[in-house]
């Protein structure tokens, strides 16, 4: 049959940058993700008079014994590389069966009129068909999923699931001697290397508690604010973090620890069968209650 003389052309924006940005990193070598190397990307922005310091950036993990870079996660920064980048770096230093040194970085600084096309979705998108990046639509998501989300129960693989938050990781800055309740609990949410979110009352504010001048592990900062908690409040370690609330002893699926008064309880998480989970959202933007 002959050829048509004609058809119709669709040009892809998206596509070229996707393909665009996909090329510009895989040009770029993974870092370790140090606070050495995120404070060279502060100078670099200072220094070329970047007017923004919003980009993309994709995650490399290592694992002993291994010899390449395995793409994990693709993700963006609306304000600030370092900045989301520190955040990750955080929070990985707070996990269990993972560590800082197996985890690099590629990121590209873009400009801000470009985040209306979301450019980290178009290179997840792409790198999805090339095998995919299985931190993402994972729970890896910085973000406080919010309260709605306490009582849910975990696939096996997810992030919380696979890297469980560390309890026996020593704490800094935690100021020893006489303090208030509300006081420790500003400190704790700061020098804890994962979420915890608790509700405020007005009887934290006077309650005397003596912070020991001896170093602590984050369980040993949580069972001390649980010692001074009133009668129907409790601390519950979740997975990927920790919340504080008037709960009346509930348990929650993905509870793996709780604080009771001077009690502290240990909790086998209700999980179940692999699957696809919807991620937080990339955005830094923290969730209170």
């Amino acid at each position: 049959m002959p050829k048509p003389f004609s058809k119709q052309f669709r040009l892809s924006i998206t596509k070229a940058l996707g393909d665009q940005l996909a090329e510009e990193l895989a040009n770029l070598t993974p870092a370790p993700l140090t606070k050495s190397n995120l404070e060279k990307l502060e100078h670099q922005a200072h220094t070329e008079g970047l007017g923004s310091k919003s980009g993309v950036y994709q995650l490399y993990r290592q694992p002993p014994g291994a010899t390449e870079h395995k793409l994990v996660y693709v993700g963006k920064a609306d304000n600030s590389l370092p900045f989301r980048l520190g955040k990750h770096h955080t929070k990985i230093s707070g996990r269990t069966e993972i560590s800082l040194d197996q985890i690099y970085f590629k990121c590209l600084y873009v400009a801000e009129d470009f985040s209306a096309v979301a450019p980290e979705k178009l290179l997840i998108k792409k790198h999805k068909q090339d095998g995919g990046v299985p931190w993402n639509a994972n729970g890896f998501g910085n973000n406080d999923p919010g309260r709605n989300r306490d009582r849910t129960t975990l696939k096996k693989n997810h992030f919380d699931v696979l890297y469980p938050i560390d309890l026996n990781r020593r704490v800094h800055g935690i100021s020893p001697g006489e303090t208030t309740l509300a006081s420790l609990l500003n400190e704790t949410k700061e020098a804890l290397p994962y979420n915890f979110r608790y509700k405020s009352a007005n009887a934290h504010t006077t309650v005397p508690v003596s912070v020991p001048s001896n170093p602590m592990t984050g369980h040993d900062v949580l069972a001390l604010i649980s010692r001074h908690l009133p009668e129907d409040w409790q601390i519950a370690a979740l997975m990927g973090y920790v919340i504080m609330y008037p709960d009346k002893r509930e348990d929650y699926p993905s509870a793996f620890r709780y604080y009771r008064g001077s009690d502290v309880l240990e909790s086998a998480p209700t999980l179940q069968p692999p699957g696809k989970i919807q991620d937080e959202s990339d955005e830094d933007s923290p969730m209170e209650d």
